[in-house]
């Protein structure tokens, strides 16, 4: 798969025009990665699931207690006439050691165990998503500022050769060549030919702000949009690959057997438990009277009647299942379904450029022929300034399906399952998502996060 990948890789480290540096790209996907808050952020939902195996292993360990008690007892007989008895206090204590452990729970703690486990696959699963949508975002700001900045360069083209229609205009004009009228005309294409460039560089202003989120810095020299082909054969080979590497149909997976080891936990539930229970204690008083107890023993316990309450979780743990179920089918769908419009775009996107090709050919074909009979006098200068829009207006749409092309192409991947760091061979540390749940799975009695995911955490600048 990462064949699939490696054309769009080289095409994006590979267009840099003539500049001291450009950022490609790679660059911008790099940066991308390292600065997005929302990878961050569900990195620690991660952890925090991760934390809930621990959790659930934890609780089929044995449990150890220690509990101290000091007091003060007063004493005040009612006949204190008696001899030797007297009114007054003294101070008690005791300390005791408990230690409890679970024989048996029919498959209780097992099946949390596997069903936070499997919870944990899945928001793995859905941080891969998270990751493939911080690419795409960074993907789209990248070939939007290229683009805005290119729409940009055509408005002030065409800022300038208006300017010289007009003067142009004007000096036939002050020879008799033409009226008042064409004067008027070119300048107000000059007029809108700069409202055109004022909005341009808006959009652009608009498309910078976008890159700095998206990518976490302002966008300074940056290379060609890259021109490069998927190699993917056919769509439905595209298909295949996303049914096995989207993170969506994983994620979806792995929630379905949570919701199985659901029923098996619920109907456990319904089952008896044996408990082993131990404790050492000491009393004593400051009249040095002390006693030491031991004991040792077996709980059974078997719940007879809860008012419906493990049937209740019961019912709905069936339901859940058929709902993860069902929600695992229309992932699939949904999975095929991006799989075929990402395909559908690029064939768009295609056509759209030979077609605007051939547009831009044409109008500039156009726009010279009209010229050139303008200055014989058999056209107008209204009929140049039409000629002029037309070959602007072509040239903005093939921008248009230029830029289209590169986010489509980038859009299949994602659709595919293949739009990460790791995929892209950025070449950069990734975040490991098992470090943690390695370092905590066994229920350590600290919540270290692991030296390996430290030294990750710290070649990232977290």
């Amino acid at each position: 798969m990462r064949n699939v990948v490696k054309a769009l890789v080289l095409g994006a480290v590979s267009f840099a025009p003539n500049v001291a540096w450009s950022e490609s790209l790679a660059d911008a996907l790099i940066a991308a990665y390292r600065n997005s808050h929302l990878l961050e952020q569900n990195q620690a939902v991660l952890r925090a699931a991760d934390e809930d195996v621990a959790t659930a292993v934890g609780s089929l360990l044995p449990v150890v207690s220690f509990v101290s008690r000091v007091g003060r007892v007063d004493t005040n007989y009612v006949n204190s006439r008696v001899a030797g008895v007297h009114d007054g206090f003294s101070t008690s204590g005791s300390s005791s050691l408990q230690a409890s452990y679970s024989l048996l729970d029919f498959g209780r703690g097992k099946a949390t165990v596997a069903l936070k486990n499997e919870l944990v696959l899945a928001s793995q699963a859905a941080l891969v998503g998270v990751e493939q949508q911080v690419m795409f975002d960074a993907v789209q700001a990248y070939v939007n500022v290229a683009l805005q900045a290119d729409l940009v360069a055509t408005q002030e083209a065409n800022v300038n050769l208006v300017t010289q229609d007009l003067q142009a205009t004007q000096d036939r004009f002050d020879v008799g060549e033409v009226t008042k009228t064409d004067v008027s005309l070119a300048q107000a294409q000059l007029a809108s030919a700069k409202a055109q460039l004022a909005a341009a560089q808006g959009n652009y202003t608009v498309a910078k702000e976008r890159y700095n989120a998206a990518i976490g810095h302002y966008p300074d020299h940056i290379a060609a949009l890259p021109h490069t082909k998927v190699a993917v054969a056919s769509l439905d080979e595209a298909r295949a690959i996303a049914l096995r590497t989207h993170p969506a149909v994983a994620q979806s997976s792995h929630q379905a057997k949570a919701a199985d080891l659901g029923v098996e936990l619920a109907k456990a539930q319904m089952q008896p438990s044996m408990g082993l229970s131990g404790s050492v204690s000491e009393a004593y008083t400051t009249d040095g009277l002390t006693s030491t107890v031991t004991s040792l023993g077996i709980e059974l316990d078997q719940t007879i009647y809860a008012g419906g309450q493990l049937s209740s979780g019961l019912r709905k743990a069936i339901a859940q299942q058929g709902q993860a179920r069902a929600a695992q089918l229309q992932v699939g769908v949904n999975v095929t379904e991006a799989v075929g419009s990402a395909w559908s775009n690029i064939l768009v996107a295609n056509a759209s450029i030979a077609a605007t090709q051939e547009q831009v050919v044409a109008a500039q074909a156009a726009y010279d022929g009209v010229k050139q009979e303008a200055a014989l006098g058999s056209r107008t200068t209204l009929d140049v300034l039409n000629a002029q829009q037309d070959l602007l207006s072509a040239q903005a749409s093939h921008l248009q399906a230029q830029a289209n092309l590169s986010v489509s192409q980038y859009g299949l991947l994602a659709a595919m399952g293949l739009l990460t760091a790791d995929q892209l061979n950025l070449g950069i540390p990734t975040f490991d998502p098992s470090a943690y749940l390695n370092a905590v799975k066994k229920a350590p009695a600290t919540s270290s996060r692991g030296a390996k995911l430290d030294k990750i955490l710290k070649t990232l600048g977290k």
